[in-house]
């Protein structure tokens, strides 16, 4: 069994979730997280240009992170993807589920292997794996950022 004690709780149960199942049954969880992605909120809809594109995904995926101006800077996700692209769409439901509601702090801790520790290495090739280390990553510079932003405008 992979370590999760490192991983915030929801992270650690999908982790969890995967390991319980075959391979062929992790894709079958992959696609579920992947219809069950939430639709971009309405200001985002017809505005890609205000979501940055993960390069390292082999489809189309977009993201914003928001950050609530609160003590704990409430981290809020959203994804764009086609639904014909599944297994990208997979990805960002793991870190949707996993990382959305979290505040800034929990989710700059996350590991940089998080990724890794789903077993969709036997399910998903290394390139796709690639995608999701390209979000998270993406996502904890975001935090990063506006975090910063946050904390220099209130000191202003």
């Amino acid at each position: 069994m992979v370590s999760t004690d490192d991983l915030p709780s929801g992270l650690a149960e999908l982790a969890e979730d995967f390991h319980a199942v075959t391979a062929q049954e992790r894709l079958e969880l992959l696609l579920e997280l992947s219809n069950d992605l939430p639709s971009l909120p309405e200001r985002y809809v017809g505005q890609l240009d205000k979501l940055e594109r993960v390069d390292e995904c082999q489809s189309a995926l977009f993201l914003v992170v928001e950050v609530e101006d609160n003590a704990q800077h409430t981290v809020n996700l959203f994804f764009d993807a086609p639904p014909e692209a599944p297994t990208t769409r997979g990805f960002a439901g793991i870190l949707h589920v996993g990382l959305d509601g979290l505040s800034a702090d929990e989710v700059l801790a996350v590991p940089e292997d998080m990724p890794f520790r789903f077993g969709l290495g036997e399910a998903v090739s290394p390139l796709r794996l690639r995608g999701m280390v390209g979000m998270l990553s993406r996502i904890k510079r975001q935090v990063r950022l506006r975090t910063e932003a946050l904390v220099a405008r209130g000191q202003g």
